[in-house]
């Protein structure tokens, strides 16, 4: 399953502020660049906190007019108008925080360090403004009477609930009390991410022994020749390995040098956890403190309940219901796994006259790679010269055209925020302008982990004319080496399907009002799009389109095609095991309603062994390095991924059900009742319109091979 993080906290639509500035410099006025890309070589690093500043003073100004009117407050002139305020406070703050998580450098970081109490604070004089909720409470008071389109009695209720799930009903001093807790949390988690980056970049493992590279692809080597050039101190005849993906995992999937693999492993289990200045657990606890009592003070049980009260799920126990369902069968597999495995280390051991060893966490990915190999004569590195990155994005373009209509043109001459940055136009069929979308795939130090999709502006309406959406995918995949172009692993292939899924919910959103569109969904409705979009990236009718051997131009032959089929259910236990525990450790922290003396890691390893994970296997993210949920958007949310996947599963038979997975009909039923829709109607309302029904998990666990 690929990650995905989105961060919808600053939602700019690109328009500037009539009360815009000198203080505002390059972001006052709309950027005079091919379609309102973000001016990136004028925008210096300085630009930013006179910018934020000029910002918050003119939405305190807009919001103010909306308070002071003399006129009875109408949708328009109180929910509307609230809704078009702060456009040149989102356009600053959507380019500094894309830039700030793809292309960082200390004096971003410091700014971010700086901004965050102001802009908590500038949030909280708005969302906890008695004058103003009065304003918009009397509207909500009277929904029934006005006359609304189903759109706008969305806006309304959506506007009404965040401002009474942001405290607007609590008393004075609960109110300061929240602001404080506001304030506090957006520097510990901003403090949480930026440790988890810097301990990432801090490790390097250098070898100097050509013997050390035992069993490593040839590109992993080249790649882990080209990086420690860039180290100090090191001879000439050297190879530095990283805990970036591209290198961690292929290191830990061929090495054979044991010991190695157990240093890379527990390098990358141990971020944040070292005990120095970068280490996270007492932040984290802090994190999950501050979060109760926020939540208690709103007049919920814990976290969780607070945040899953507006996702599709809506309470903990549902949550846990779907965990515990995928649970057993999981753990069963993996132990079968497991089983594989260490009959395959004993045998080896016996074959060459050595003592065995049992089974570790380092060694999974390597004796899963040997099993692949030996059961299904299929392994990463087969696959790799038939997934050039461009051929995988040429394959995801075609078949964005063939469901959709869509069409992508390179814009050469158009700006960008770093050199390796791709930026297309994105037409219809009649050639209207639907958006534009940037790639950014290459790990560099000043990025973080992960991948995921954003926009430097939602899409919305102004005037009746549609207003595009700028959106990116970031990614952190193999790059190019020497002369041979980027080859991904099926794993990056998967994902760059996946953050596309993502960015044809902003592209191809139709909905009037920014805060509705594109993807600002329920979080645990996030995923379909980008999960389903997975599902043509495999068929074997998609991978003649675009898998190409990078060389000879020849089509990923059948007989792999056939074995990739016949291994996809291998190593389910596994993926689906580390994930589920991923997802207990996040509700576990988040349902909690006392955190008197936690110790982070006990209560980790406290979470994760009643529910009797195997020691063979460790959570996908540790508490200390999950920034998922201690410094992205999916507290109490992590399991959202599984939650889509059921209704993907479903949503995908519905292509299969007619035999053409590029059926015209269902494609034009998904687009304009899922991607157009965005947060426009409950989210499981959209998905009935359809499907016509509710999905069922049976769906997903037979995908995942773990239903007979």
């Amino acid at each position: 399953m690929a990650a995905s993080e989105i961060n919808n906290d600053c939602n700019t639509s690109g328009l500037a502020s009539n009360n815009s500035g000198p203080g505002a410099g390059v972001f006052a006025k709309p950027w005079k660049t091919p379609f309102g890309l973000p001016d990136f070589p004028a925008i210096s690093t300085e630009s930013y906190e006179p910018a934020f500043a000029e910002g918050i003073a003119s939405q305190k100004a807009e919001v103010d007019a909306i308070i002071k009117s003399s006129e009875a407050p109408t949708f328009a002139n109180t929910i509307v108008s609230l809704e078009d305020s702060g456009s040149l406070l989102r356009r600053v703050a959507h380019v500094f925080y894309a830039l700030n998580g793809a292309d960082t450098n200390p004096e971003m970081q410091e700014i971010a360090r700086n901004m965050a109490p102001a802009l908590s604070a500038h949030s909280d004089s708005i969302n906890l403004n008695a004058n103003l909720f009065k304003r918009i409470d009397a509207v909500f008071e009277k929904k029934n009477e006005l006359g609304l389109l189903p759109v706008q009695m969305r806006l309304l209720k959506e506007t009404h609930k965040g401002f009474v799930r942001s405290g607007a009903l609590l008393a004075e001093p609960e109110k300061k009390r929240l602001q404080t807790i506001n304030e506090e949390l957006s520097l510990l988690t901003l403090k949480f991410g930026q440790n988890v980056l810097d301990e990432t970049n801090r490790f390097s493992m250098v070898v100097t022994q050509s013997k050390d590279l035992d069993g490593l692809p040839q590109g992993l080597i080249d790649a882990a020749a080209e990086a420690a050039k860039t180290l100090a101190d090191t001879p000439d005849e050297a190879w530095a390995f990283t805990l970036h993906k591209p290198s961690l995992i292929p290191f830990l999937q061929f090495s054979t040098r044991r010991s190695l693999r157990q240093k890379m492993f527990e390098a990358n289990a141990n971020v944040g956890n070292n005990g120095d200045e970068l280490d996270n657990n007492n932040i984290l606890v802090k994190i999950v403190t501050l979060r109760l009592e926020k939540s208690q003070l709103l007049g919920f049980e814990n976290h969780a309940h607070f945040m899953l009260d507006d996702n599709m799920a809506s309470t903990a126990e549902r949550v846990y219901e779907l965990l515990n369902k995928v649970w057993q069968p999981a753990i069963v597999r993996a132990s079968e796994e497991a089983t594989n495995m260490q009959k395959m280390i004993d045998d080896e051991a016996q074959d060459k006259n050595e003592p065995g060893f049992k089974l570790a966490p380092w060694d999974w990915w390597f004796y899963a790679e040997k099993v692949k190999k030996q059961d299904f004569d299929l392994d990463e590195e087969m696959l790799r010269p038939y997934f050039a990155l461009d051929n995988v994005r040429q394959g995801i373009f075609t078949v964005a055209e063939r469901l959709f209509g869509l069409k992508f043109n390179l814009l050469k001459d158009a700006p960008r925020y770093h050199s390796e940055v791709e930026v297309y136009q994105v037409t219809d069929k009649q050639d209207n302008n639907m958006a534009v979308l940037c790639l950014d795939y290459f790990p560099r130090e000043s990025k973080r982990g992960g991948a995921w999709m954003s926009a430097f502006r939602k899409q919305s309406y102004q005037d009746d004319q549609r207003i595009i959406p700028l959106v990116f995918n970031v990614g952190n995949f193999t790059r190019p080496v020497g002369d041979k172009p980027a080859l991904l692993s099926l794993d990056e292939v998967i994902t760059a399907w996946h953050e596309f899924g993502h960015a044809l919910h902003a592209i191809l959103s139709d909905v009037p009002y920014r805060s509705l569109s594109g993807t600002s969904v329920a979080q645990d409705f996030v995923e379909l799009p980008s999960q389903i979009f997975e599902n043509w990236a495999l068929e074997p009718e998609v991978l003649k389109l675009y898998a190409r051997h990078y060389e000879t131009g020849e089509c990923l032959p059948e007989s792999l095609v056939a074995r990739m089929e016949k291994a996809k259910f291998f190593n389910q236990g596994f993926a689906s095991t580390e994930y589920l525990a991923a997802s207990y450790l996040d509700m576990d922290w988040h349902t909690l309603t006392n955190v008197e003396n936690i110790d982070a890691e006990k209560f980790e390893n406290e979470s994760l062994k009643k529910r009797g994970l195997m020691e063979e296997i460790i959570s996908r993210y540790r508490s200390p390095y999950f920034r998922h949920i201690f410094s992205g958007g999916y507290s109490a949310g992590y399991y959202s991924y599984l939650w889509a996947e059921v209704l993907d599963a479903d949503a995908f038979e519905a292509f299969k059900e007619t035999g053409n997975i590029f059926d015209p009909t269902v494609a034009k039923a998904f687009r304009e009742n899922i991607l157009e829709r965005g947060g426009s109607a409950d989210a499981m309302e959209l998905y009935r319109a359809f499907r016509g029904q509710e999905p069922q998990p049976e769906a997903l666990l037979k995908r995942r091979g773990l239903l007979d």
